[in-house]
């Protein structure tokens, strides 16, 4: 389209220069002879000279009307090309630069420094917990928040910095940095911290969001845009890590950890492909009798690449890439096979991650897991920490009910650490306490741990909860529970989490090993519109 308009502008130039020509050539020719006839001394030109400059003349302003117009349309273009350039360069919505315009800009300022012998301050700045504000306010709420903390970066730059918004609810922070100084650069940072994380009002409700900054400084090796952005945001990541709402500076150690991190998000996907994560069982025993009850899930991760990695690091990844609900289910259904053939007086007790409870389809998951599986639902208990009741108590409650309405038992899991109120120990349906590990090991001395052990114990009898002490080591933590009815207790002292073929050779040496029935008896335990669910 543009190659035919340019055709056509150059065949209108030449038609306005020619015809510019032919007038100069036959303006003069005749111009003489019609002042002569005007002056009635001469005969005037011809009819057809005439013509010949009449068209010459409307040759003449077609061509100057299409030099105007060409004009125009190139300045309308340059605008156009100008606005194009700053929607690419721009975010729309905060007016700051954006991603794609940051790198260049970063390194025209690392240029400009380097040369006067000054250094770069990159800073990376991760809203926490944006999310939420666009879940529960909405997002024009979130809209508005980012908008405000762009102005408030921006409020704070000192000469020659910029801002970008990265992406989401991430901006990025360039300032000009003296080496003498290093403080200053630190200030700066702890400044947009306080300013960035300051409430903002929305619908007279004022809504609180905190920072992590990372910062990283050019210098030899590291003098270009992209590595200055990789360190920063390394060193944002380790902020968040270490609580949020702080600032961290780029360190080599930091990029080892991102890392390692790395590659353990890689592990577990490739684990739970593999299926390498198994169950391990910790025994249940009433503390009385001594007789064994039940076990208590634990997972393992067996992998010849990532050994020795526990629970306590792998489950919390897993929780924040959002696969826990997969590696827990896959857990569950080994250990569902694993209890077929345990003696039906036996128990399964296995935790579940806060995270799984915001999945409103859990309990019709478990269940559904549970019908698989062929597992008698009143040997199953389902242990929930008292944090997860904080997100969603409404939630949590009909899916407690749900599992019960089954046969499924719940416990409220490490009871004391949480905050859960008396409130709601009586509106929610929980079957059993767990008295937390922490409280427990201090029974050895009659201090207060101990006297907070006995209030939960009378607790649990005033509510009608039997109760599970967790963290029994050693004989002077069970003798100090011997003293309590109706009370279960686990622990080292009566043995290490053992993985399911050490459970099966124990169970088989106390006479307490069934091989499994595969029935639909076990499905029919169930209510009808459960084995539905799909």
């Amino acid at each position: 389209m543009s190659k035919v308009r340019a055709d056509r502008d150059v065949v209108a130039l030449g038609i306005a220069a020619s015809a510019i020509i032919m007038f100069v050539g036959t303006g003069g020719a005749i111009m003489p002879q019609i002042l002569r006839s005007w002056m009635g001394v001469g005969n005037g030109p011809s009819a057809l000279l005439i013509n010949a400059v009449l068209l010459n003349i409307a040759l003449i302003i077609f061509g100057w009307r299409r030099y105007r117009e060409l004009l125009a349309e190139i300045e309308e273009r340059r605008r156009a090309e100008t606005k194009a350039r700053e929607l690419a360069e721009t975010d729309a919505l905060t007016g700051c630069l954006n991603r794609r315009s940051i790198g260049p800009a970063t390194d025209r300022l690392i240029a400009e420094q380097a040369a006067s012998g000054g250094q770069v301050a990159f800073l990376m700045i991760d809203l926490d917990n944006f999310k939420q504000v666009n879940d529960y306010h909405g997002h024009a709420s979130g809209d508005r928040m980012l908008v405000t903390a762009a102005q408030r970066i921006r409020d704070l730059l000192p000469p020659g910095g910029i801002v970008a918004r990265i992406g989401g609810d991430e901006f990025a922070c360039v300032v000009p940095s003296n080496p003498c100084e290093p403080d200053k650069v630190s200030g700066f940072a702890a400044r947009l911290v306080d300013a960035v994380s300051a409430p903002v009002r929305f619908e007279e409700h004022p809504v609180e969001i905190t920072v992590s900054v990372g910062v990283a400084i050019s210098e030899e090796g590291n003098e270009n845009a992209s590595t200055l952005m990789h360190f920063a945001d390394v060193a944002m990541y380790h902020a968040k890590k270490s609580g949020k709402n702080r600032c961290c500076w780029f360190e080599p150690s930091l990029e080892n950890a991102l890392r390692q991190r790395q590659r353990l998000e890689q592990g577990i996907r490739r684990g739970i492909e593999r299926s390498q994560f198994v169950p391990f069982y910790e025994q249940q025993v009433d503390i009385k009798s001594g007789r064994l009850t039940g076990f208590e899930m634990l997972a393992r991760w067996e992998s010849p690449e990532m050994h020795g990695t526990g629970p306590d690091v792998f489950i919390p990844v897993a929780e924040e890439m959002g696969l826990i609900a997969d590696l827990s289910f896959m857990v569950i259904g080994k250990a569902l096979d694993d209890a077929m053939e345990w003696d039906p007086s036996l128990t399964l007790s296995v935790n579940v991650s806060p995270f799984q409870l915001r999945d409103p389809w859990f309990s019709q998951k478990l269940l559904k897991l549970m019908i698989e599986h062929n597992f008698p639902p009143e040997r199953l208990d389902v242990e929930i920490t008292e944090n997860a009741l904080l997100e969603n108590v409404g939630l949590v409650r009909s899916m407690i009910t749900s599992l019960r309405n089954q046969g499924v038992k719940i416990s409220l899991d490490d009871f004391g650490t949480g905050y859960s109120s008396l409130a709601q120990l009586r509106s929610l349906p929980f079957d059993r306490l767990k008295i937390d590990r922490s409280f427990v090991s201090e029974l050895r001395e009659s201090g207060s741990g101990a006297k907070i052990v006995d209030a939960i114990i009378r607790l649990g009898d005033g509510l009608d909860m039997p109760v599970t002490a967790e963290g029994v080591e050693d004989e002077a933590i069970l003798a100090a529970l011997n003293r309590f009815e109706n009370l279960k207790a686990q622990g080292h002292h009566f043995g290490k989490p053992e993985s399911a073929a050490a459970v099966r050779k124990r169970l088989s040496d106390l006479g307490l090993l069934v091989q499994p029935v595969r029935s639909l008896a076990v499905a029919r335990s169930f209510d009808p519109d459960a084995r539905k669910l799909g």
